[in-house]
């Protein structure tokens, strides 16, 4: 229980204690149920945009890429062209990756082509049981639920999505609730 205690006294898992930053987020965000087709899509984009960088990154410039994804309204996202993307790659104030850039515009069109709402469709893979974890070396990067949202999502257009962000995204819109125990979060709704 030691290893949870911030410098602040609370009890967290232990990378909610790492930063300022963290601490925020941890505590009032990640893995809180979100719903919501833009909220989620908001998240599934930064996700990607976090694949090989470290979340604070992505987390410190959160900002940035709401404004320059249009408040991540896939609806406008998904009318972006040529121009939108070289200004884009100019963007200082976001992670500048063509491969991702390009990704988020891709499933910002995936979107529209969707037969269901991007919401039931997400949520349609949260286990119906989930263990919590002792510690964070008993959290899994990936699990049977997120191969087969994945797999889905691939199978839907989406891309620059594999499992391992798929979990990811499942843990940090509350899909899954992997605040281990002791942390102060952990089962809270």
């Amino acid at each position: 229980m030691s290893e949870l205690l911030g410098a602040d006294g609370v009890a967290r898992c232990s990378w909610g204690n790492s930063t300022p930053d963290y601490a925020s987020y941890h505590d009032e965000e990640w893995g809180t149920p979100l719903h919501g087709q833009d909220e989620l899509y908001e998240r599934l984009c930064l996700e990607s945009f976090q694949s090989g960088l470290s979340w604070i990154t992505i987390l410190r410039k959160r900002d940035g890429f709401r404004k320059a994804f249009k408040q991540f309204k896939p609806a406008k996202v998904a009318k972006f062209g040529d121009a939108d993307v070289e200004r884009l790659m100019q963007d200082a104030s976001i992670v500048r990756n063509r491969a991702k850039i390009l990704a988020a515009i891709n499933n910002a069109k995936a979107i529209a082509s969707l037969d269901t709402p991007l919401d039931d469709l997400l949520w349609s893979f949260a286990p119906s049981s989930h263990k919590r974890p002792r510690t964070m070396a008993d959290v899994p990067a990936i699990t049977d639920e997120s191969k087969a949202m994945a797999k889905e999502l691939k199978k839907r257009g989406f891309v620059f999505l594999g499992p391992t962000t798929c979990y990811a995204l499942m843990q940090a819109t509350g899909m899954v609730d992997d605040h281990v125990k002791g942390c102060f979060r952990a089962g809270r709704e």
